[in-house]
């Protein structure tokens, strides 16, 4: 098995299922123009994060990474009438990129997007009363993925679903030797989702034209008002 097929097979399925999106199409290759770097998700992980928004029924949607918005533009087309992405991102230049692109996808209205580390802009949501969100979707730097699991849960109740990128690193993500801190980073954050009583989750291992890697999906259980 080779990235070529695993990609043939992307194209194949994406084609059929997903199609042509000139918004979305035309936000990759700004992105691109930019210089951003091309590790936004996959067309099909795309679809699948804005189904699983839809499933979830969410109204409010917290996303942690924009890059150039080309996952927020997903998340937001899954929200009904009324719904709001909050989305952080902490590069200025990326964060202009993203508005650009959601402006041209007409989503403006619906994505709000914060500038600055994550770890700074967490608890200002907090403390501005943000939440509860329906959906926490995390890409960003994977060292602090624990840091970003501790404010998802303070920012979601019982039924928010919580879903982090990049959890497999090429099959890295079993060495608990390793001394990369992104794989120590989704490794401290797998076991605290493991100790966690409130969270019931799983993670999943994805091939595909993004090369190999895996998603984590996390149902919040513990008994509290529904999220919004």
């Amino acid at each position: 098995m080779t990235l070529a097929q695993w990609t043939e097979v992307d194209d194949y399925f994406n084609g059929l299922l997903v199609g042509p999106d000139e918004a979305l199409d035309a936000a990759v290759e700004a992105s691109d123009g930019a210089g951003l770097p091309a590790i936004q998700v996959a067309a099909n992980q795309g679809k699948l994060l804005n189904l699983l928004a839809r499933l979830r029924g969410a109204r409010t949607v917290l996303e942690i990474g924009t890059l150039g918005g080309y996952s927020t533009t997903w998340l937001a087309r899954a929200l009904p009438e009324g719904g709001k992405v909050v989305t952080l991102e902490a590069d200025p230049a990326y964060a202009e990129v993203a508005r650009a692109n959601i402006e041209r996808a007409g989503l403006a209205d619906v994505v709000e997007i914060r500038v600055g580390r994550a770890v700074d802009t967490l608890p200002e949501l907090a403390v501005q009363g943000y939440g509860p969100f329906g959906v926490v979707f995390t890409d960003a730097d994977k060292p602090s993925n624990p840091d970003y699991l501790a404010w998802s849960l303070k920012l979601t109740r019982s039924g928010s679903l919580i879903v982090a990128d990049n959890v497999v690193r090429d099959g890295e993500v079993v060495d608990g030797g390793s001394d990369d801190p992104k794989v120590q980073g989704v490794r401290r954050f797998t076991e605290l989702v493991a100790a966690e009583p409130t969270l019931t989750a799983t993670a999943l291992q994805v091939v595909g034209s993004k090369g190999y890697d895996g998603l984590m999906m996390a149902l919040v259980t513990g008994q509290a008002p529904e999220p919004r």
